[in-house]
């Protein structure tokens, strides 16, 4: 068991997706537990792999991939968890994208991919996202959590409209929202009253930790994380 473990493990931190999921269905097929897989053997592999690009010994490019591999695995385990064990597992529903007028995706696919390892179920809008957008999938989705980014600061008003069309629908009290990017200050995130604000995608999996287990959507003092200083 703990060869085919490592094996998956070593998979995932080298970002070969394909064979990471052929070797969690061989985990599968010997009858381990996919919450084993998961936890002994894909989490492991991201362990690596976030070590590595901490210590500058692997890059973003490297990192992606991993996260790709990480995301294949963790849907065929939930796919093979009956619904109690599936349920047990989740910290929460997150609809992510990147705001409208930005098509630069390669920090929140990180983000999405290390919620995803982290226990959430993350629906990623992809780039260029209209506010109306990013709620209504929310909604449709029973999301509790709404992360909209951006690298451009001309794209800075729509982060704002969408937390006020969260308001204006009627879900402040049920979903949180955060926010994040190079433009995107902890102050501007402050001041139109989000819920949380993170520097790095690392800093976002604490973030939404943060806010499913000691907070509530809508009341303030808004979470930041910053492990950059």
């Amino acid at each position: 068991m703990e060869e085919i473990l490592k094996k998956i493990g070593d998979l995932v931190a080298e970002g070969e997706d394909e064979d990471a999921v052929e070797a969690t269905q061989e985990a599968l097929d010997m009858g381990i537990d996919p919450m084993v897989i998961l936890q002994q053997g894909a989490s492991k592999g991201m362990d690596l792999i976030n070590e590595q690009y901490n210590n500058g010994e692997a890059f973003l490019p490297e990192l992606v991939l991993a996260g790709d591999a990480m995301t294949a695995v963790i849907d065929l385990l939930f796919a093979n968890m009956d619904s109690d064990a599936a349920a047990g597992t989740k910290l929460g529903t997150i609809v992510i994208g990147q705001a409208k007028g930005d098509v630069h995706d390669i920090g929140k696919n990180v983000c999405s991919a290390l919620l995803a390892c982290n226990g959430f179920e993350v629906h990623d809008m992809g780039t260029d996202v209209a506010p109306k957008a990013m709620v209504e999938k929310a909604a449709e989705v029973g999301a509790n959590i709404v992360i909209q980014s951006t690298l451009l600061t001309t794209s800075l008003p729509y982060i704002a409209d969408t937390l006020q069309y969260i308001t204006d629908t009627g879900h402040r009290d049920d979903m949180f929202f955060a926010c994040g990017g190079g433009p995107v200050t902890p102050e501007f995130a402050t001041n139109m009253q989000a819920d949380g604000w993170s520097r790095s995608s690392f800093d976002c999996v604490e973030m939404c930790k943060k806010l499913v287990t000691e907070c509530k959507p809508g009341k303030q003092p808004i979470v930041i994380v910053n492990s950059e200083g």
